[in-house]
Order: C-alpha cells, then structure tokens, then sequence
C-alpha cells in the first residue's frame, strides 16, 4: 500500500511539485465551478478555456514552454473575449452564451493554426492536453498565486455574487452593480483556465472545474459545503490520477479527468441527491 499510494510522491520531485499544482488548482477551481454551475455558465466556460489558446499559442511562439509567458497570453486573450462577448450580448440580440460560441470556434482554429505551422505536433499536443508532470517551480508559483487571487477576491465578493445566482433582479433593484461582479467573476474564470491550461490543456482545463463541482451538487445543497465537496473532489482527482498517470503510463491529464469522471458517475448513484436515493424516496 505504501509503495502504490505515498512512496512515488516521496521519491520523484516531480510527481511531488505535480500534486502541489493540482491540490492549488483544486482549492481555486473547486468553488469557481460551482458557481458556473449555479451561474448556469458551464458551457461559456468551456468556450472560454478555449479561447485562451490563441493567446497560449503566441506566448509558445515567444518563449517556447514557458508557463508564464503562454498564461500571461492566454489570459490577455481571454479577458479579451470575455470583454468583447459580454459587449456584443448588450448590444445587439445574441444572447451571452451565443457570442462565447462564436469567439471560441474562431479561437480555436487561429490557436490550433498558429502551433500546426510555426510548432511540431508534439507542441500542439502539449497545449492541447497539458503535461502536469512538467510543472517547474516558477510554474508552481504561478497557480499557486492564481488560487490566493481567486480566493481572496471570492471572499471580498462572494455575498453579491451569490445574490445574482439565484435574484439578479433583486441585485439590479438594490443597485448592486450585478455586470461589475460578473466580469470581475469571468476573469477569475479565465485566470483558474489558464492555470489549469499547464496541467490539463486547453481542451481538459474546465475538467478540473465542472466535473468536482457538478459531482458536489449531487452531495450538498448550501453554497458553503459544494465550494468544500468540489475542491476535496478535485484534490482527489488529481492525486488518483497521478498515480495511474504513474503507474500505468497513462497521460497525466486525461487520467485525472478521467478520475473525475468515475467520481461524477459514483456520485449519480450513491450520492443523496443522487438517481438510488431520488428512487428510493419516490418508492
């Protein structure tokens, strides 16, 4: 048990800085995806995490496989997206979510372009399902700052950010300045992306959000306990999956998403919001 399950942390830095990366991503994408999901945001996040590729791709062009300069970037192209396809849905009929679908098809090809003609396809690889096992320590710095943001800022907002969760309306009748909030919430999303970019990749970066935090929603119902239920999804996730990435050889991103997922599929049965319970109390 030992040798499966501690010793590769303790004898391979790179496993260890790999954990300490996915435990911060965990701690700061845990309680952001759950408010995508009570947002009802979960697919603009996603074209989201797509939409920094462009930018993730320049800063490539620039600096090679620096973290730094690909997420400085990514999230320069994402806030970017996040400004002009919140401009769009206040000034013409398309609605929010319309506009992120626009911005992220369009993103993804100049990205998946600029790696294919000025990389090799073992970069567009790299972007596109990250490698957590190559995490250094700047990098290590880098998502650990991103996660004491977010958590600092979560706190500072958090009560009119939930508000305009569950009574936008309310929030507009008090003049709580409901859209400042709510970009202020879509660059945390885009900051937690490009964070989780390095160890996930473009494609399984919102993973490490969504699949925690719609696993929480089946476990908990106050706001509190689903922040606590998905970041302790997403640590778990992580150290699982790097140990079957360990192991067995698998890619280390995939297989913590894929942990993830038999998380999400455990919970849709045994969990007491869960299918068996909802069963049983209909019986």
């Amino acid at each position: 048990m030992y040798e499966f399950f501690i010793a590769p942390f303790l004898d391979y830095i790179f496993l260890k800085r790999a954990l300490l990366a996915c435990t911060a991503l965990a701690l700061g994408c845990g309680p952001v995806g759950v408010l995508l999901v009570l947002r009802r945001m979960s697919l603009m996040g996603d074209a989201l995490a797509h939409a920094i590729l462009p930018g993730a791709a320049i800063g490539f062009l620039v600096g090679g496989l620096s973290l730094p300069i690909m997420g400085l970037g990514g999230f320069l192209v994402g806030f970017i997206v996040a400004l002009l396809a919140g401009a769009i849905s206040r000034f013409t009929i398309l609605n929010e979510d319309a506009s992120f679908a626009g911005f992220y098809l369009v993103s993804l090809a100049i990205g998946v372009l600029i790696v294919s003609t000025q990389g090799s396809q073992v970069d567009l690889m790299h972007l596109l399902f990250g490698t957590v096992l190559a995490v250094d320590n700047i990098s290590l710095i880098m998502v650990s700052s991103i996660t004491t943001i977010t958590l600092v800022v979560l706190t500072i907002i958090y009560r009119p950010l939930i508000i305009e969760c569950f009574d936008q309306g309310f929030l507009r009748v008090i003049g709580g300045r409901g859209s400042l909030y709510h970009f202020i919430f879509l660059i945390l999303v885009a900051l937690n992306l490009v964070a989780a970019f390095q160890a996930l990749g473009t494609l399984m970066a919102l993973g490490m959000m969504m699949l925690p935090a719609v696993s929480s929603r089946l476990w908990a119902h106050h706001v509190w306990s689903l922040f606590l239920f998905s970041s302790f999804f997403a640590v778990i996730s992580g150290y699982l999956g790097l140990l079957l990435s360990y192991h067995l050889e698998w890619p280390s991103g995939p297989s913590i998403i894929l942990i993830a997922g038999v998380i999400y599929g455990i919970s849709l049965v045994i969990a007491p919001f869960g299918a068996l319970k909802q069963q049983q109390g209909m019986a």
